[in-house]
Formats: structure tokens, C-alpha cells, sequence
């Protein structure tokens, strides 16, 4: 708990928790901040990682402000940080990445003590060629060399799958938030797959396992976050979420 509250005195501010919210406060000391979090699967660093692309996703503004905190002690940088918004941004909407943006500036002035945050750097230009032959590099390493590796000839299949929409996934999903160095590939594969599980997303599981697999997460981590799960998106989620992993697991060890 002091890791992840900054709280000196954990014993006190368990009893206070649970006379403020009853059993919940007994549920939430025991089994989130007693067993969910002291589970060895994930690093502590990790399970912030994801926690915060969860609250993020949902719009859970409150539990997010805590959390960045919490992110920051457990070894996230700030940098990181907002590059979890931003792969937010593709997979869970432009308007819940603005509004946790808003949020982690937030949590980061109260830490700060000041008003605002520094003006933040833009991201790079790119031409189309630039972005094309970005895309291709990651679709290289999503599908573990599965893909094309003419940027012209990898771009046109997605299109031609599905038209505008892959236009886009390419040209900005793969192309820009894929291809930014803020976030290693395997911490970028662990937040997609949360957004995608809190999202109810199991389709996009289906591709996107495997990817995290590919991009050195273990099919322990993988289930770690559906455990985590459990606790800041519900049962149902999780039990989908574990049940499309093991199928790609599943579909993968046939396949070999």
C-alpha cells in the first residue's frame, strides 16, 4: 500500500479506508492492495503500467489522479506516462486521451505545487514516406516477420481489408504511435492489450496476444493483466479477456 499510496502509515489508512467505504474497504485493502498487488506474475511497475491505461480507457478521473502517483513510485517515468495517453488515443479515442491528459497534468501540478505543467513537445513531422516505411517495421515485428516488407505492398493489403479505416490504422496507428520510442514495443503491446480487454475488445485480442508475445511479454504477464482485470474492469471482462488470450495461445500451439 505505501508504495502505491504514498501513505506513511498503511495500518491507519486501511482502518480509515474501511470505515469510510464498509466492506468495500475491507475488500479493496485485502484483495486489491493485499493479494492483487502483491502478486509476483507482474512487477509492481507493471501492474501501474496497466492500471493506468485501464483508468485512462474507462474515464475513471479520480482513481487515475491517485494512480499516477502511485505509477511515478513504482518506477514509470512521466514520459511514460503520457505515452500511455497516447496509445490511448488509438485504441480507446481521441476524447478519453484528452481528458486523461488533463487528469495526469493535473495529478502532476499537485505533486509539483504549481499551477501548470511545461509546455510539451510535439511529436515530429513525417512525410507519408516516412510514416509508410515506420508502419512496415512495426507490422514487421506485430506479426514476427509474417508481413510484407515492401512499405507500398504492406500498406495497400491493409487498405484493401479495410479501406479508410486502414488508411488510418496505418498511416497514424502504425506509422506514428507504433513506431514512437517512448514506450518500448513490449510495454506498448502490454497497454494495447489492457485497452482492448477493458474495451471488451475480443476480436482485436485475437491479433493483438500473439503481437505481445512477439514483442517479448510471457504468456504469464499476458494473463496477469486479465487477473488485474478483475478488479478495475469487472468478472465479466476478465473471464472474456482470459478466454480469447488461451484461445490465441491455443491457436498458436496448433499451429506449431
Amino acid at each position: 500500500m505505501a508504495t502505491l499510496t504514498g501513505v506513511d502509515e498503511p495500518e491507519r489508512a486501511a482502518t480509515a479506508m474501511e470505515r469510510r467505504h464498509g466492506a468495500l474497504g475491507s475488500f479493496a485493502v485485502d484483495h486489491v492492495l493485499g493479494t492483487l498487488w502483491s502478486r509476483p506474475q507482474l512487477s509492481r511497475r507493471d501492474r501501474s503500467l496497466i492500471v493506468v491505461t485501464f483508468l485512462a480507457t474507462i474515464g475513471a478521473s479520480d482513481e487515475l489522479s491517485t494512480h499516477v502517483e502511485g505509477a511515478l513510485n513504482h518506477g514509470l517515468s512521466r514520459t511514460e506516462i503520457h505515452e500511455i495517453i497516447n496509445q490511448v488515443a488509438g485504441y480507446g479515442g481521441f476524447p478519453m486521451a484528452m481528458h486523461a491528459t488533463r487528469v495526469v497534468d493535473g495529478a502532476f501540478n499537485r505533486i509539483d505545487g504549481v499551477e501548470r505543467q511545461p509546455p510539451k513537445d510535439p511529436a515530429p513531422p513525417l512525410d507519408d514516406g516516412d510514416r509508410w516505411i515506420a508502419a512496415t517495421d512495426v507490422l514487421g515485428t506485430l506479426f514476427a516477420g509474417r508481413a510484407a516488407n515492401d512499405p507500398d505492398e504492406a500498406r495497400a493489403g491493409v487498405v484493401e481489408a479495410l479501406g479508410g479505416v486502414g488508411e488510418m490504422a496505418f498511416d497514424f496507428g502504425f506509422g506514428e504511435l507504433w513506431a514512437r520510442t517512448e514506450l518500448s514495443r513490449r510495454d506498448r503491446s502490454m497497454v494495447t492489450v489492457a485497452i482492448l480487454a477493458i474495451g471488451h475488445y475480443v476480436d482485436e485480442l485475437a491479433i493483438h496476444v500473439p503481437a505481445a508475445l512477439n514483442h517479448g511479454c510471457t504468456r504469464t504477464e499476458i494473463e496477469e493483466i486479465m487477473v488485474q482485470l478483475t478488479v478495475y474492469g469487472g468478472f465479466p471482462r476478465a473471464v472474456e479477456g482470459i478466454r480469447a488470450t488461451r484461445a490465441a495461445f491455443a491457436k498458436i500451439d496448433a499451429r506449431s
